[in-house]
């Protein structure tokens, strides 16, 4: 095999059915990633761009009949333009395909949140739970980076002190992090005036494998742990509102309750609020004409 085969990037291409992901199996070697994007085009089309059609039906995936270079056997979903632009620089060093190339999936406003499940600690005790749990009424899921730590008990105890207020508007809370479910009781268990959170009112959901994290976009894949991530999903299971911190910065629960109420204003009457709105306040139509009746009473 010729120098340049073997630095090529060569593939296989396996379909399934119903509708699931093109299996794509690529080799590469030293050569320029740019190229990547028709590399997976040709593979979906079943041809080659640089080795004919009879390589890229071949149907022999074992790792003796690829040329050199790593095996990679990854799910490739499609690739918009943007995304190119931003994971395939120009670059001819020899480069390794990662999961953050691949793994494309992000939530979205208005769209189903990503499911989750796992063990949480509930009142003391290991429970499973999961997003279906909480058909029929707000949730708000929010992520923190660790156990034991400085930022994160001021949040969680905020949070589980006002728990109850939540609950009156039909809305749960559950915090997560990565740690596990014994080291969630652990802490749980620990006083307040050591560190500790004490008896809570939300569940403390365990993430081990950093699948929910992931999910939700909110994973800091260097360190394993989450960012600040909080997420309000409506009684339908729709993503609402999402905003992440940084490490160092705490959240508001004050903010965070406003904004469930002003959604589920906005599904009840199908007026807007404008900035700052509280309970109360007053609201718009969301048209030009319907609009001037709040206008008019502005103090500007």
């Amino acid at each position: 095999m010729s120098h340049a085969r073997r630095a090529g990037a060569s593939y296989r291409k396996r379909t399934t059915t119903f509708g699931k992901p093109t299996r794509v199996f690529l080799s590469v070697g030293p050569k320029r990633l740019t190229d990547l994007p028709q590399v997976i085009k040709a593979a979906e089309s079943g041809s080659s761009a640089e080795h004919g059609p009879e390589e890229a039906r071949s149907t022999d995936s074992s790792p003796d009949a690829m040329p050199q270079g790593r095996l990679h056997n990854r799910e490739v979903p499609s690739v918009n333009a943007s995304h190119r632009a931003m994971h395939y620089p120009d670059s001819s060093a020899t480069t390794e395909l990662s999961s953050d190339l691949v793994d494309m999936s992000l939530p979205q406003l208005t769209k189903p949140a990503p499911d989750f499940c796992g063990t949480a600690v509930v009142d003391g005790q290991f429970k499973e739970i999961k997003l279906s749990d909480y058909k029929d009424k707000y949730l708000v899921l929010f992520f923190y980076p660790l156990d034991f730590t400085f930022v994160c008990p001021t949040e969680i105890i905020a949070f589980s002190d006002r728990a109850e207020e939540f609950r009156k508007i039909d809305c749960e809370v559950v915090a997560c992090s990565t740690d596990s479910h014994f080291c969630h009781l652990a802490w749980i268990n620990t006083p307040r005036k050591e560190g500790g959170l004490g008896e809570m009112n939300i569940p403390l959901l365990a993430d081990k494998n950093s699948k929910i994290a992931r999910a939700y976009g909110v994973l800091k894949e260097d360190e394993g742990i989450p960012f600040r991530g909080l997420f309000i999903i409506d009684n339908k299971g729709l993503l609402r509102q999402m905003t992440i911190n940084d490490l160092p910065v705490g959240r508001s629960v004050d903010e965070t309750l406003r904004l469930v109420q002003a959604f589920q204003y906005t599904d009840k009457y199908g007026e807007v609020c404008p900035a700052n709105w509280k309970p109360g306040g007053d609201t718009m139509k969301p048209d030009p004409k319907g609009s001037k009746a709040y206008f008019s009473k502005v103090d500007h």
